[in-house]
C-alpha cells in the first residue's frame, strides 16, 4: 500500500464531510432528518445574475481558458462594492484578487507566506479550516482564546504574554462564526497595531458581513491596515452563491502579488459564465439586502424558539446566518448533539468542531425555510 504523506497524520477529514455521511445513511434507511447543522445558503441567486451567467454561455471565447487575476470588469466591480459598502478605496488594478471561492484564499495566503516550523494564530472557537491548512503546511497552529465573557474577541494582554517570535499569520473573522459577535472599531485599531508591533500578517476572513447585520465592516477602512493585512469576501452567504465558488481578497498590491504567484501555479483561472453572473451580483442595490435579512429574521426567531425548546440560551444581539446558543450546566456538545439526531431526527452541529472553547455551546443554520423549522420545532 502507498503511504500517504506525513502531513496527513496530522489532520483529519473535515467534520461536516464525515458527518454529512452518516446523515445521508440515515435519511438512506427512511429518517426524515432535518438538517440544520450548515450554512449552506438555501436562497435564489440574484435573477440577472443567473441570467447573465445563461447568456454569457454563447459569448466568443466562454469557454476558453480566463486570466488568473479575473476579468479586469469583475476587479473593478469589487472594487466598487467595496467603495459603496466599506466606504474603502481598493485598487483594482493592483489590490483586488478574484478567488474561486474565499475557502481556497485560506490554503493559498499560508502557501504564499508560511514556511515549515512557522506559527500561525487561530482563535478558538474559529473556523477549522485555519488550523486544518496551518498543519496541512508543516506549520504549528497556537490557539488564542475567545470566550464568551470577553463578547468573543481576543485578549491582547495575554496575546502579547505569547512567544511570538515565529508567528508570520494571525485568522481574525468578525462578524465572527459561529458566535455572530461583532468586534468594535477599537479591535481593529488594536489587531493592526498588534500586528505591526509583530511583523505577523493579520487575515481578516469576512464572508458574514452583510447577514442581519446593519453595519458591515472592512478591517481595510481603519488606519495603517493595508501596510499589515489583507481581507478574505465571498459572494457565498451575502448573493446566495456559495456553487459558484466566487470569493475576493483585497490588500496591498505586494501581499496579493505574493498569494497569485501561488494561486497562478493552482487553477486556470474563474469559468467566464461565473464571472459574469458575479459581476450582475456584485451591483445589486440595497433593497437586496433588505430582501435577504428579511427571510432571515423571520428564521432567526422561529431558531430561537427551537434553541428555547431544547433549553438553550443565546444572545439575541448577534449577526451571520447562525444562532449560537450555550447548553444547560454539564451537558457536552457532541453528546447532546448526537441526541437530538437520534431522538428528534434534528442536525445541529456541537460546539467542540470550531475548537475546545466551543465546549457547552451548539450552532443553528438559518440556511432552512420556516416550514422545516417549524417543523422541527414540533418535535422537540
Amino acid at each position: 500500500m502507498i503511504e500517504v504523506a506525513n502531513r496527513l497524520k496530522h489532520v483529519e477529514e473535515y467534520y461536516f464531510s464525515k458527518k454529512l455521511k452518516e446523515v445521508a445513511l440515515l435519511k438512506a434507511q427512511g429518517k426524515p432528518i432535518i438538517n440544520l447543522g450548515i450554512g449552506s445558503p438555501d436562497l435564489e441567486p440574484p435573477f440577472k445574475a443567473t441570467m447573465l451567467l445563461q447568456d454569457s454561455l454563447v459569448e466568443e471565447g466562454a469557454h476558453k481558458y480566463q486570466g488568473y487575476q479575473g476579468l479586469p470588469e469583475l476587479r473593478t466591480e469589487i472594487s466598487n462594492f467595496y467603495k459603496k459598502h466599506y466606504k474603502v478605496d481598493i485598487s483594482s488594478q493592483t489590490e483586488v484578487l478574484p478567488l474561486l471561492g474565499s475557502k481556497e484564499g485560506i490554503m493559498h495566503i499560508s502557501m504564499a507566506f508560511l514556511n515549515k516550523g512557522d506559527k500561525v494564530l487561530v482563535p478558538n472557537p474559529g473556523y477549522p479550516t485555519y488550523s486544518a491548512v496551518t498543519k496541512l503546511l508543516e506549520a504549528k497552529p497556537i490557539f488564542y482564546d475567545l470566550k464568551e465573557s470577553n463578547n468573543w474577541q481576543p485578549d491582547f494582554t495575554a496575546l502579547e504574554r505569547l512567544d511570538l517570535k515565529k508567528v508570520k499569520i494571525m485568522w481574525i473573522n468578525y462578524p465572527h462564526m459561529p458566535t455572530g459577535a461583532n468586534a468594535n472599531n477599537k479591535f481593529y485599531d488594536d489587531v493592526i497595531a498588534f500586528g505591526k508591533r509583530h511583523n505577523i500578517l493579520i487575515v481578516n476572513d469576512n464572508p458574514y458581513s452583510f447577514v442581519l447585520n446593519e453595519k458591515p465592516i472592512s478591517i481595510m477602512r481603519y488606519r495603517g491596515a493595508k501596510d499589515i493585512c489583507l481581507e478574505l469576501n465571498s459572494l457565498s452567504k451575502t448573493f446566495n452563491m456559495a456553487g459558484w465558488r466566487v470569493g475576493m481578497l483585497v490588500g496591498n498590491y505586494d501581499l496579493v502579488s505574493a498569494v497569485l504567484k501561488v494561486k497562478s501555479n493552482m487553477d486556470s483561472g474563474m469559468f467566464y459564465g461565473i464571472q459574469k453572473g458575479a459581476i450582475e451580483a456584485l451591483k445589486c442595490s440595497d433593497m437586496w439586502f433588505v430582501s435577504l435579512n428579511s427571510v432571515y429574521e423571520q428564521r432567526r426567531e422561529l431558531i430561537w424558539k427551537l434553541a428555547e425548546g431544547l433549553n438553550c440560551t443565546f444572545e439575541k444581539d448577534t449577526t451571520g446566518m447562525f444562532v449560537w446558543a450555550k447548553l444547560p450546566p454539564h451537558l457536552k456538545s457532541e453528546e447532546f448533539t448526537d441526541l437530538v439526531l437520534k431522538e428528534h431526527s434534528i442536525f445541529i452541529t456541537p460546539g467542540t468542531v470550531f475548537g475546545s472553547n466551543g465546549e457547552g455551546y451548539v450552532r443553528f443554520s438559518l440556511c432552512a425555510s420556516e416550514e422545516i423549522i417549524k417543523e422541527a420545532i414540533a418535535r422537540v
